[in-house]
């Protein structure tokens, strides 16, 4: 138990500080600005994204939040990076380490959420 819970604060942590960076980017960043522009998204999706990134975030360590909601953040965020792959693919943009990181750090912090959350599969 000991090991998923370092697991999971590891995992989740890391993810989080990059979500929580991300965020922040999209909404301070010309280059992001740009490369949002150049993925041919409009600029209100940059700022969706932003405050969507930064709520599922918090939604994912802080303790009060309800487990549907944190389910729903953890379906959210694999949404987003399968989108991203989507987009940048799309446009032959060849950008994926962060992606690829991603989708590791939020798939072992789901795996060991659901590792210290048993009843959250099974209800």
């Amino acid at each position: 138990m000991k090991t998923h819970h370092i697991l999971f604060w590891s995992a989740t942590g890391l993810f989080v500080a990059f979500m929580l960076f991300s965020g922040y980017s999209y909404l301070t960043s010309e280059e992001m600005k740009g490369a949002f522009t150049f993925l041919g998204f409009p600029d209100f999706f940059r700022v969706e994204l932003a405050i969507a990134k930064i709520l599922g975030a918090l939604a994912l360590i802080l303790p009060f939040v309800p487990k549907p909601l944190k389910i729903a953040a953890y379906v959210g965020f694999a949404i987003n990076l399968v989108s991203a792959i989507v987009a940048h693919v799309a446009k032959d943009y060849h950008s994926y380490g962060f992606i690829v990181f991603a989708i590791a750090t939020l798939s072992l912090s789901y795996y060991s959420y659901v590792k210290l959350q048993p009843e959250v599969i099974k209800k």
